[in-house]
């Protein structure tokens, strides 16, 4: 892209100002010279939005939460670094004292869905059921989830949910000894999905009475629509089962006229500064639509779309993000035996991968993007990362062919074949691949590419490919907090978004016990037993922090770059662009 760049450094000292200002500096443009400002912006993502609900397995794989933050608001979002803030727009939050930990919510009086139908505490129950993992159905292998949830972070570790179907209030009670540290981080944006339109879909007067006295029949036609109802295909939307939260709603979704967010009038709190912004994306031509003037800011991995020519009219962030790239590998079929698992790991060249692909266009010295990743769950700009990485000792940093080569041949596999799907067209990926495979060649093992436009991470588990190429949690695009749970769940046994299907006992217990407890000495402890776990296992190949390229058009104020699963479309309503 031969278009001028800032550096991830400079803008990181620059976010915290934009933040504070971009609310009121977007307002003060708009007020000098409305007669110039664009009234829509086009605004172009690297994933795929199948779904109104992030929440799913299928939903957090996608751009879901990147296109609706500000669509389905919650108490809280993910902000440019990394850590959740507060939305005082919807509600406020207090912990109650006592021996169990206990919060209050309170919702804005005034919210309310763009249909009318008032936001209530039942959105908050319905949230909490979905991710408790407490309903089950009995099969013959065991009881499996009602609920397709991505993540049982936080949920399973609520008792209860005191709320009186449509009161703008609800006590949440964790169980005895389930303090969840991250609790801030729980009924988030694009967590809260309209309660009322699930309770309609399953013929209930409310989700409240099923879900507190345990109706399973109820629960289930809950659940059901919770996981397929709200799916999304261009052309053919209802409406009527996607009112918004936030200061827009979706208008239209085609596959010409992307994905058309308008003005929520029902919105409660300051108006968005441009009244329609239009999201294109993956799968959408993004080069002929800057050619047209059709998108006004790009949030995409860097280097992923291949010839991307930018042209003078946009200023250009490449900088790392939170969102962690790696090879997620499926624990059955070619890598059934951790033989083969390490074999592989023991072929690929993660220096010269890092190298290439890791950190274009900005140098680190340390932290985030500053080098090869050795750790799934612990990031490299926290006091615990040294201890925790300890386990990989330099063993998988670049190629041993000669200990590839002997791992294949402990388990007898003269032709060990791995298939590497990913969301593609993605250039940076493909050709990471090609090196993955230049470089595992020589231990005997062939590489295969199956990545495709209708890739999905669960892929791994219908036996499709042995591997996906992804970020954390096996998300596409965008992806990632500051929060460690995410990351850690992601490999927990039963955890929706484990779809290698990793199961560990001992790393279960310290995952469990990561999410309570804020001792630095036990934290530095367990975080440096898990990693050695996994490196020991192998589930997942951690390659580098995903660079991420944030572009926007010149004259456009507000936009803010946010490295994290929000995108930089976490604050859209402020963003304005003058001609």
């Amino acid at each position: 892209m031969n278009t001028p760049r800032r550096s991830g450094r400079r803008v990181a000292k620059a976010i915290g100002a934009m933040t504070v200002a971009a609310a009121v500096g977007a307002g003060a443009v708009a007020c000098a010279g409305s007669a110039n400002q664009v009234p829509s912006l086009g605004y172009a993502i690297d994933n795929v939005v199948t779904t109104y609900n992030a929440n799913t397995t299928e939903g957090a794989a996608t751009g879901a939460a990147a296109a609706f933050g500000r669509v389905l608001t919650g108490m809280n979002y993910i902000g440019p670094s990394g850590t959740p803030l507060t939305d005082t727009d919807f509600g406020s939050a207090s912990v109650v004292p006592g021996d169990a930990l206990t919060v209050e919510y309170r919702l804005n009086p005034a919210s309310v869905y763009s249909d009318g139908v008032p936001v209530v505490c039942d959105d908050l129950v319905l949230a909490w059921a979905a991710g408790s993992g407490r309903f089950t159905w009995p099969t013959e292998n065991g009881p499996v989830p009602m609920f397709d949830a991505a993540t049982r972070a936080g949920y399973a570790d609520i008792d209860r949910v005191d709320c009186e179907p449509g009161a703008k209030d609800a006590t949440v009670v964790f169980k005895p000894g389930r303090s969840f540290l991250d609790w801030r981080s729980l009924f988030g944006a694009t967590d809260l999905m309209p309660a009322h339109v699930a309770a309609q879909a399953a013929g209930l007067p409310n989700v409240v009475g099923a879900i507190v006295s345990g109706d399973n029949d109820a629960v289930g036609r809950i659940a059901d629509f919770w996981n397929t109802g709200w799916r999304l295909v261009p052309g053919e939307l209802d409406l009527t089962k996607l009112p918004s939260s936030g200061p827009y709603r979706i208008d239209s979704y085609t596959e010409d006229g992307g994905l058309v967010l308008v003005e929520n009038e029902r919105w409660w709190g300051n108006k968005p500064s441009t009244s329609r912004i239009v999201v294109w994306p993956k799968g959408s031509d993004v080069q002929a639509r800057i050619d047209d003037g059709d998108i006004d800011v790009v949030d995409v991995g860097a280097g992923s779309i291949a010839g991307l020519d930018l042209g003078d009219r946009f200023d250009v962030v490449d900088e790392p993000s939170r969102n962690v790239e790696q090879l997620v590998l499926a624990n059955h079929g070619t890598f059934g035996a951790v033989e083969a698992r390490r074999a592989f790991a023991l072929c690929l060249p993660r220096q010269q991968l890092y190298d290439e692909f890791g950190h274009p266009g900005f140098e680190v010295t340390g932290g985030l993007g500053s080098g090869v990743v050795d750790s799934r769950i612990t990031a490299p700009d926290t006091m615990f990362y040294q201890s925790a990485v300890a386990a990989e000792g330099g063993i998988y940093t670049d190629p041993d062919i000669p200990g590839a080569e002997a791992a294949r041949e402990s388990i007898e596999q003269p032709n060990l074949t791995v298939r590497i799907g990913y969301l593609g067209p993605d250039e940076r990926r493909a050709q990471t691949v090609r090196e993955i495979a230049a470089s595992c060649a020589g231990a005997g093992i062939n590489v295969v590419d199956v990545a495709s436009p209708e890739f999905r991470p669960s892929a791994l588990g219908a036996g499709q490919a042995d591997a996906v190429l992804a970020g954390t949690a096996s998300v596409s695009g965008a992806g990632g907090s500051s929060v460690p749970t995410d990351a850690s769940f992601a490999l927990r046994s039963g955890n929706g978004d484990n779809f290698g299907g990793f199961s560990h006992q001992r790393f279960d217990q310290i995952v469990d016990q990561l999410a309570v407890d804020g001792s630095l000495a036990a934290r530095m402890s367990l975080l440096g037993e898990a990693e050695a776990i996994l490196w020991n296992e192998m589930p997942t190949i951690p390659l580098f922090d995903q660079p991420r390229t944030t572009a926007y058009s010149k004259g456009t104020n507000a936009v803010v770059p946010n490295p994290t699963r929000s995108g930089a479309g976490w604050n859209m309503d402020k963003w304005i662009l003058l001609r």
